[in-house]
């Protein structure tokens, strides 16, 4: 399992995980799946999905990249839409799989993400940014 080195394991503050510490030998990969979003989802489920777009953006922009260590529970809030298959035949269930960013469809649905002036969502302080 490839492990995405300076990509945030959490986002900043909060209990929501963006990363795995390591593979599931037993079981495999947890199967990427389409998570349905709807409209009255929790305003910090909304800002989690919003970092994790940040920092997948900053990381690999427009070039397909392999699914490792990435959380399948919070990939699976942006699969299907965001973030699509990079390859065919796509098994959802591999930690080798290629993905990538749509473009089109993240600026839309995140739009404060691809602004000119978006915050670093790789620094350790997303403060340290702002001078």
């Amino acid at each position: 399992m490839l492990k995405h080195r300076g990509f945030p394991g959490r986002m900043p503050g909060t209990d929501f995980q963006f990363t795995i510490r390591r593979a599931n030998v037993k079981d495999g990969a947890t199967k990427l799946i389409k998570r349905e979003r709807f409209r009255d989802r929790k305003h910090a489920d909304r800002k989690a999905d919003e970092a994790f777009m940040a920092a997948l953006w900053q990381s690999f922009g427009e070039e397909p990249f392999e699914r490792g260590n990435l959380d399948a529970g919070r990939l699976s809030w942006l699969f299907g839409r965001e973030v699509v298959a990079a390859e065919e035949p796509f098994d959802p269930c591999s930690y080798e799989a290629l993905l990538r960013i749509d473009v089109r469809r993240a600026e839309a649905a995140f739009p404060q993400v691809f602004a000119p002036d978006a915050p670093n969502a790789l620094a350790d302080d997303p403060e340290a940014d702002e001078d």
